[in-house]
């Protein structure tokens, strides 16, 4: 693993969609990376809603960006003019909310004089995990949360292989709409999760989607369907999250394995909102892969998981991004 001469310190910026995140990472000569820093302002606004309302996130994230990225400083322990290298998401996500944080990552890069990289927002979860871990390629990834359900196989550095993907609503999506159908709140992965801790996973059956596959997709379609035939039925609100939890956990889980053992992997990343899911962490954990998760505050969107995506371009040699780099609401990871 190689690295810089001497520490360097990466600002990250993260507006995909609705929380304001920004993070500090340093890089040290020999190539490790630690986090220094990591704020997220989680818009609260969307709850009326039941789901993200893009005008409003966008908004939202002017007025809050400055006063987030102080307080990452703040925290680091750093001034502005300390930062060697500023990076921020250039896609996937919403365009409105992906450029401010990226015109304004832009802007202090410019200011300061240092380099600018521009980030993939899966990568940057990705990244979230391995570096706590210090894991290098090979091993699989899977992104889950609520707008992603992504499965790679990651043979090298740098090298992404889409393996399976959903066919229709992300899992943590998946999640906030049942929580909303059951009235128990938004967001719905947290909301889900107390609720089936009080229920009975067994009182709403749910077959596991894509049984028979032979490849490695995702679809929460049909669960929904179910939910919502249960919710007509009378179904308790408990149980029906306790049935779903257990449903989507063990498919997310039984697919990722598959996966793992026909590509010849041992080491699974799990990476994305839904990886806090406290289920889904211990069904990987007695799955007897080795599975590596980010650590706390690095589950959800933030910006300390952009500035470690910056520190592996720059620990891997690769040039700084144009300052014409746009914002991209559609940006496919796999590269093979």
């Amino acid at each position: 693993m190689s690295g810089p001469e001497r520490p360097l310190h990466i600002l990250g910026i993260d507006t995909s969609c609705d929380d304001t995140g920004v993070g500090v990472v340093e890089l040290a000569p020999g190539g490790s990376v630690r986090v220094l820093a990591n704020r997220v302002w989680s818009q609260t606004v969307h709850a009326q809603y039941g789901g993200v309302m893009p005008e409003l996130a966008s908004r939202e994230h002017v007025e809050r960006i400055d006063r987030v990225t102080g307080d990452a400083l703040a925290e680091a322990g750093l001034g502005v003019d300390d930062l060697d290298a500023v990076a921020a998401t250039s896609g996937p996500g919403l365009v409105g909310a992906l450029l401010v944080g990226l015109m304004y990552g832009k802007g202090l890069a410019q200011a300061l004089g240092v380099p600018f990289y521009a980030a993939h927002h899966l990568e940057g979860h990705i990244f979230a995990a391995a570096s706590e871990a210090d894991l290098t390629a090979p091993y699989l990834a899977l992104v889950v949360s609520g707008g992603h359900t992504h499965l790679f196989d990651v043979p090298r550095e740098g090298e992404y292989v889409l393996v399976g993907a959903t066919r229709d609503d992300a899992a943590g999506e998946a999640f906030d709409k049942i929580a909303r159908l059951a009235g128990l709140g938004y967001p719905g992965g947290p909301a889900i999760s107390e609720a089936a801790g009080r229920g009975d996973p067994a009182a709403v059956p749910f077959k596991e989607p894509l049984q028979g596959q032979k490849g490695f997709d995702f679809s929460f379609s049909g669960l929904k369907t179910a939910a919502l035939l249960a919710h007509k039925a009378g179904a308790r609100p408990e149980d029906l999250a306790a049935g779903f939890e257990r449903a989507a956990v063990r498919f997310l889980v039984r697919t990722t394995l598959r996966a793992a053992r026909a590509h010849g992997r041992d080491t699974v990343v799990v990476s994305g909102g839904v990886a806090a899911n406290r289920a889904l962490r211990e069904a990987f954990a007695a799955s007897g892969v080795r599975a590596v998760f980010p650590g706390q505050g690095l589950n959800t969107d933030n910006g300390a998981m952009i500035a470690l995506a910056g520190a592996a371009a720059i620990r891997a040699g690769r040039g700084p991004s144009p300052l014409n780099e746009g914002a991209v609401a559609y940006a496919p990871l796999a590269n093979a």
